[in-house]
């Protein structure tokens, strides 16, 4: 009998490449606590998506020589297979450029925009393209003196435009109240703190909810040179992907699952969930969601992980190092509940061989190897016992109410510690019976005989507890023992199967990993180092004249497709014409206005005819 429904939803992701490992992590978090709570006996619905507009979407598009909407559905043909190779039972994957979302999201601005919560108005400000946000002057952080992103760290434009703004203000009392009395709205706590202190009580600015410097978006009906603005198209993909109606006829699936029991998103864009999504809701007369839980990053080594740093991991190479279950065990295992956890080779190849290898994989073979060599394969329950029988079986079933207790506080962590906790106690207990020994005597058979019971018991709990998390190898545990994945009431009790007749010959679950020839294959080199020129003293240094100019203008060589020809405005020193080998990484039109660093007394050279 089912328990009620259980709603939850993944941050769609964003659709301008492929997602690195600590961009799947999230998806495989959000499967493993929905193939939980179907345990449980929830009702589950599960959705993720992606989000697919934008100016960075339109800019990239460009740059690939593709329209817009054919990169996109390129990259999410991508994102699918990534979520699917990681094993993600999701129930709906929404796209923002699907046609009933669009439909609603311009219902949406429109009702917004009639009962007065969104007014026409001009921006100006300091704009991210790839975070897509405008950030006032108190906001930006100056770096090496370039404007930057207080968030991403990249470089941010002055930009000024005509844009809708959505009244944040005159929501923001009754907001700060729900989150005060409900104090699980907001989780980990830290975060709860964070939103609260650092954005609603210094007062909440007006939000850009529209655009006109670009197209890539969804029109505003009633204004089509403005584009929606990302915040209520993607936060909306919520609801729309349910079959919300702004004119109140919803879907079924709305009118069941609505409101969502947990939005599972990154920490960086707790913000955007716990604020502006919240009130938009509140202005619309829908009910907020149960939880919105930002989960930390999950880093390489010690830094976050950046294509610009040259450190990205992807799901796909790491299942072909080591298989779909150890890399959804390795992100579920190692992240914190509040805190980032970090991913290496090194640490990977460690818990595959400590956990995968020796705890759990070991335990199951031999005890379905004693099963056939002392009982042909066959172990019944008898009423025989040992002295150690009653530890075990409390360990087991206090572990499964941790478990339980940890899930329901999305504690997924330390839920597969208390699992693994229970394979470390059945080896234990082998070592206490030491079934071997029981075997060289006839009188000692039954005693023998419920020792393996036992132990398949407590296999079997903790395989179909396991199966949340790595499904497959909890699935092939239950098959090798021929027994079924019971619903959570069965894992209550011990000793709920009559007998086990096991497979004759158990499959090796993990082979064990060199960690030595791992390493020398698979991890990453140190980056060779071009030899500098000879080292030169400060009076060498003191005898070049460096002043800065502005590049007038850029042009292709007319002989060379490496070389660009620069006019540079050295102001009092006039100007000069410069030859320079990076026209593969420029295009001429790029680097005009730039501000470069010139040599005034380098000696002239022709390069391929033309004076530099």
């Amino acid at each position: 009998m089912s328990k009620g429904k259980y709603y939850l939803t993944t941050a769609i992701a964003y659709a301008s490449g492929k997602p690195h490992i600590g961009n799947t992590y999230e998806i495989i978090l959000a499967d493993a606590i929905c193939r939980y709570k179907k345990l449980e006996g929830y009702d589950v619905y599960f959705q993720t998506g992606t989000d697919e507009h934008g100016i960075k979407i339109e800019e990239k598009a460009k740059a690939a020589g593709m329209s817009p909407k054919e990169y996109v559905d390129m990259n999410v043909k991508e994102i699918k297979r990534i979520f699917d190779m990681t094993n993600n039972q999701y129930d709906h994957f929404i796209r923002t450029t699907d046609d009933y979302h669009e439909k609603q999201v311009q219902k949406i601005f429109r009702k917004l925009y009639e009962q007065g919560d969104i007014y026409k108005g001009e921006y100006e400000g300091w704009y991210c393209v790839p975070d897509e946000t405008f950030y006032t002057d108190s906001q930006i952080v100056w770096k090496d003196g370039v404007v930057t992103c207080p968030d991403c760290g990249r470089e941010v434009k002055k930009a000024k435009e005509e844009a809708y703004f959505f009244k944040m203000s005159k929501y923001a009392d009754r907001l700060l109240k729900h989150i005060e009395e409900n104090p699980q709205f907001i989780q980990p706590e830290s975060r709860k703190n964070e939103m609260i202190n650092n954005f609603i009580k210094p007062g909440l600015q007006d939000l850009c909810v529209s655009r006109t410097s670009f197209t890539w978006g969804i029109p505003v009906d009633f204004d089509p040179k403005h584009v929606v603005y990302v915040w209520i198209d993607a936060l909306a993909n919520y609801i729309t992907g349910l079959g919300y109606d702004v004119d109140g006829n919803h879907g079924e699936l709305f009118k069941k699952y609505w409101p969502a029991d947990v939005h599972l998103i990154g920490k960086d864009i707790l913000r955007f969930h716990t604020i502006y999504w919240p009130i938009m809701l509140m202005a619309l007369g829908v009910e907020l969601p149960k939880q919105i839980f930002g989960h930390p990053w999950l880093l390489v080594g010690d830094g976050k992980m950046s294509k610009s740093r040259g450190n990205v991991i992807y799901a796909d190479d790491l299942i072909e190092k080591f298989g779909v279950d150890p890399v959804r065990f390795f992100v579920l295992h190692e992240m914190p509940f509040a805190q980032d956890g970090s991913i290496t080779y090194e640490l990977m190849v460690e818990r595959y061989n400590s956990h995968l290898v020796n705890i759990l994989g070991n335990l199951v073979n031999r005890t379905i190897t004693m099963a056939n060599k002392y009982f042909g394969g066959v172990v019944k329950r008898n009423d025989a016992s040992t002295e150690f029988d009653s530890d075990l079986i409390e360990t087991i079933n206090s572990k499964t109410a941790d478990v339980a207790v940890k899930m329901a506080n999305l504690r997924v962590a330390d839920a597969i510690d208390d699992i693994f906790d229970m394979y470390k106690r059945l080896n234990k207990y082998i070592d206490e019976t030491t079934p071997w020994i029981l075997a060289k005597d006839e009188n000692e058979k039954d005693k023998l005989e419920k020792v393996l019971y036992n132990l398949f018991e407590g296999i079997r709990i903790a395989s179909t507890l396991l199966s949340a998390y790595l499904p497959d190898t909890g699935d092939k545990i239950l098959t090798m023992l021929n027994t079924r994945k019971d619903d959570y009431d069965h894992l209550k009790e011990f000793a709920t199967v009559d007998e086990y007749h096991v497979v004759e010959k158990p499959e090796i679950l993990f082979n064990r990993i060199d960690e030595e020839e791992f390493m020398k294959q698979f991890a990453p080199k140190e980056p060779e180092y071009k030899e500098t020129q000879p080292e030169v003293g400060i009076e060498d240094f003191a005898k070049l004249d460096i002043v800065v100019g502005n590049i007038v203008s850029c042009t292709k060589h007319p002989q060379a497709d490496k070389l660009l020809v620069f006019d540079i405005d050295l102001g009092e020193y006039g100007n000069r014409q410069i030859v320079s080998s990076i026209a593969k990484f420029y295009k001429p039109e790029e680097l005009v206005g730039k501000n470069v660093a010139v040599v005034l007394n380098l000696k002239p050279i022709k390069l391929r005819g033309v004076e530099s």
